[in-house]
């Protein structure tokens, strides 16, 4: 019996999460994937409730859980609300506490919304990359940190990008694993040529893909120029590593060439149990909680369901299961049906329910 613990979170997490439970439950009764189904609040609701993003107790039952499953978290109700309270602090104590430094997102661009894209179809079609992105150290969590008053009239902001050699390790082997299981070709992303910290990144990354995964093709790229060729010619990349900082911008980068947040999964993984060998694992969409839509029945599902497709494929090592979905996925959208941010002219536009009717009924007709 597989643990999973729903964090619904804010706008239209509860929304589309709601689809992925019913994608579950159908695994459950067609694939035999047997779980146990917990439900907590992250996030704005989270701090309605008890105060904090994210509670003690719903922090223990993601502890417990064999994948966290994450809607999305925040909205313009809670700007207000103390820093260190706001929503986007439960995901932080999420990563931070479950240790999970490792972020996969996957820029896929699926043949049916080639042209939804703002690249043109023969830069775009056919993408598939894999940014991995080291997700608890850098300038989001180093020290010191926070602003301070001068005394003058003026103040000042810090933030401290740091990096020690195990951080770049870990997450060298992780981008090396993925790497040898693609095309063997990585790239390392950082800013060597201003910051010691990317020289530091530069020389770890190169140590451990020379001594541990030879048959690699490596190559530096400056982020900067990273974020220009990935505009300019994206299929050049194939597993992308990065750190934290640049992870968060090259990756959304990356999403939205494919032409919509709201088809785009992410995981983020720990470091292998050492009895079980399964890490910790926190599986979410890309795209944010959209309140102005919230509700109404409009948001895409297919990003959380994806995000499910990599909680199959690396949490509970169902690779055949993860291809089943992935492949129902695209079959619903080489039929033409859309949610309202991928519309296209000549489709079928759906909704949030009508996206999971459609993906359940492409499962069923694969298993018949």
């Amino acid at each position: 019996m597989e643990n999973i613990l729903i964090l619904p979170g804010d706008g239209i997490g509860p929304e589309v999460m709601g689809e992925v439970r019913r994608v579950i439950e159908w695994f459950g009764t067609h694939r035999g994937f047997e779980t146990n189904i917990d439900e907590d609040l992250v996030g704005g609701c989270a701090y309605d409730a008890h105060g904090a993003a994210i509670s003690d107790a719903a922090m223990e039952k993601a502890l417990a859980a064999d994948a966290v499953l994450l809607g999305a978290v925040g909205g313009p109700k809670w700007d207000n609300v103390a820093y260190e309270a706001r929503p986007e602090a439960g995901l932080l104590r999420l990563r931070a506490d479950l240790e999970l430094f490792a972020n996969l997102r996957p820029a896929i661009c699926f043949p049916a919304l080639a042209d939804a894209s703002s690249l043109k179809r023969d830069i775009i079609q056919g993408l598939d990359i894999m940014i991995v992105r080291e997700l608890t150290g850098g300038v989001y969590f180093g020290e010191p940190r926070g602003i301070e008053d001068l005394g003058n009239g003026q103040r000042r902001g810090v933030n401290t990008q740091v990096y020690e050699t195990y951080e770049i390790e870990r997450i060298a082997r992780v981008a090396g694993d993925l790497a040898m299981k693609r095309g063997k070709r990585l790239a390392s992303s950082e800013k060597r040529n201003v910051m010691e910290s990317g020289l530091l990144w530069n020389e770890e990354v190169t140590r451990i893909i020379s001594t541990e995964f030879p048959e690699i093709a490596l190559e530096h790229v400056l982020a900067d120029n990273c974020a220009m060729q990935l505009v300019r010619n994206p299929k050049q990349y194939d597993v992308l590593v990065t750190d934290n900082l640049f992870g968060d911008i090259l990756s959304d980068i990356a999403a939205m060439l494919t032409g919509s947040l709201g088809m785009l999964p992410s995981a983020s993984l720990g470091a292998p149990d050492a009895a079980s060998g399964r890490a910790k694992a926190l599986y979410e969409p890309v795209h944010g909680s959209a309140p102005d839509i919230a509700g109404q029945g409009l948001a895409n599902p297919i990003a959380s369901i994806l995000s499910f497709a990599m909680a199959l494929r690396y949490t509970f090592d169902r690779g055949a299961d993860a291809d089943l979905l992935e492949g129902a996925v695209t079959r619903v959208l080489d039929q033409g049906l859309r949610t309202a941010d991928i519309m296209q002219d000549g489709m079928t536009q759906t909704g949030t329910s009508g996206m999971g009717d459609a993906i359940l009924a492409a499962l069923d007709s694969a298993e018949a």
